[in-house]
């Protein structure tokens, strides 16, 4: 949060350099070595030099303190600052998820972020729609990447009908500008039915490899639609998926050959809509888009068959759950743990808060997680929460349910586990020990 003092200081780490130096919470940094403080990726960057001099308000009174290097831990100098205020997305995508939720969730849910600050720091996708020119050179000087960009179609005109903003600018002028300083990407094709598909995905990825290797890699990934959209757009189907699928693998086969690297990838969406199998998971490199579900499952699959797993008798019975289209997966290695003597059950949950066609478990309910094991679980059992479910730091589904209120109503002991193989072997080998 910036302020005509500078940027508040939130917390002060016990026993960093910054406490050593005397800073407080409250305090108001305004510069290091004499450069301006805006936010938090201004402290990171300034603070990475040698020796540091901090300009401090406090109140009416100006301090001024210095670090030696040698006292910074590899934490950095453990001053955490008051969050900025975030960019706010002014498009109108056809298929913005946010403008598809219903009413009633909590207020941060309906933040439309569009802020390059976000995208650096935490793999937000950006439209680049609202970058000025302070923000670009910005960008450069600091190094900020890579960025996660939002990209759909580089024909301007079908890109600007699907981002329901006529006046953006040509995106691959954008790329080319952040390619030509070196600063490297991650671009997303959220495939549209109609819009994007076909030639003009063919086209997509081509204008987009051009910039290669600053363009990192490029996520193909179905849209999401709720039951409470407003906006007539057609969903993926099986035959989407599959022309979608093998396009991606003529160019994967392409790009393979000459850079031994895939580069574009489908969502693993994409192949549980085609019916299709998955690709070995060295094929996806380093999972640079994981996080926006692109070999989330053969990555599953592949720890599955590494995770030891004990045949000791167990005392416990345990339930866990997953969305539609994880289940299947999820089963098989629930099969194996019962098989090696473990009383466990997998459930399967369908959103029906969202819509059934939202398959995903990361948007699963708290409601529908009762509703889907009422009656299935049993007092005593211990249920397995995924902490995909969960709000980052917090045991709180989407709907504001939080764990406490699922063991009052379903009379379990509930546990939020990493969404692992591992995860799970290590909750259940917990409880027994």
């Amino acid at each position: 949060m910036k302020s005509n003092c500078g940027v508040e200081v939130e917390h002060i780490k016990k026993g960093s350099a910054a406490e050593k130096a005397g800073l407080r919470p409250h305090d108001c940094l305004v510069s290091i070595n004499g450069r301006e403080v805006n936010d938090a990726i201004d402290l990171m960057f300034y603070a990475s030099e040698p020796d540091l001099k901090l300009r401090v308000k406090r109140g009416k009174e100006k301090i001024t303190a210095s670090i030696d290097a040698g006292d910074v831990s590899a934490q950095g100098l453990g001053i955490v600052l008051k969050p900025f205020k975030i960019k706010i997305c002014r498009n109108n995508c056809i298929f913005c998820f946010v403008s598809q939720l219903p009413k009633g969730l909590r207020r941060p849910l309906y933040v439309k972020d569009e802020d390059y600050r976000m995208s650096f720091l935490y793999g937000n996708y950006i439209t680049m729609t609202n970058l000025s020119d302070a923000d670009k050179k910005r960008i450069v000087r600091q190094r900020l990447g890579p960025l996660y960009i939002s990209v759909h179609s580089t024909d301007s005109e079908i890109r600007n009908k699907m981002i329901g903003n006529e006046g953006a600018a040509d995106i691959l002028k954008e790329i080319k500008f952040l390619a030509a300083h070196k600063i490297r990407m991650h671009a997303q094709i959220v495939l549209c039915p109609g819009y994007n598909d076909g030639k003009n995905l063919e086209k997509t990825i081509t204008d987009l490899y051009k910039y290669y290797p600053y363009v990192m890699s490029i996520a193909v990934v179905p849209v999401g639609l709720t039951a409470h959209r407003k906006k007539a757009i057609r969903p993926v189907e099986k035959e989407d998926a599959v022309k979608a699928v093998e396009t991606i693998h003529k160019f994967q086969a392409r790009f393979k050959r000459k850079h031994g690297d895939n580069i574009v990838y489908a969502a693993d969406e994409l192949y549980i809509k085609a019916g299709m199998q998955f690709p070995a998971l060295q094929q996806y490199g380093d999972l640079p888009q994981i996080e926006n579900g692109v070999g989330l499952v053969p990555l599953f699959l592949h720890q599955s068959k590494k995770v030891k797993i004990s045949d000791a008798a167990k005392k416990n019975r345990f339930v866990t759950f997953t969305g539609v289209s994880f289940y299947p997966y999820l089963s098989k290695f629930i099969d194996r743990l019962v098989k090696a003597g473990i009383d466990i059950e997998a459930s399967v949950v369908e959103n029906t808060f969202f819509g059934k066609s939202i398959t995903v478990t990361g948007l699963l309910t708290g409601r529908d997680v009762m509703k889907s094991l009422s009656g299935m679980t049993k007092k005593n059992d211990i249920l397995l929460i995924p902490d995909v479910v969960m709000r980052e730091g917090d045991n709180i589904f989407l709907d504001d349910v939080s764990v406490k209120d699922i063991e009052d109503i379903l009379e379990v002991r509930a546990i939020v586990i990493e969404s692992t193989p591992k995860g799970i072997v290590e909750a259940i080998v917990k409880e027994v020990l």
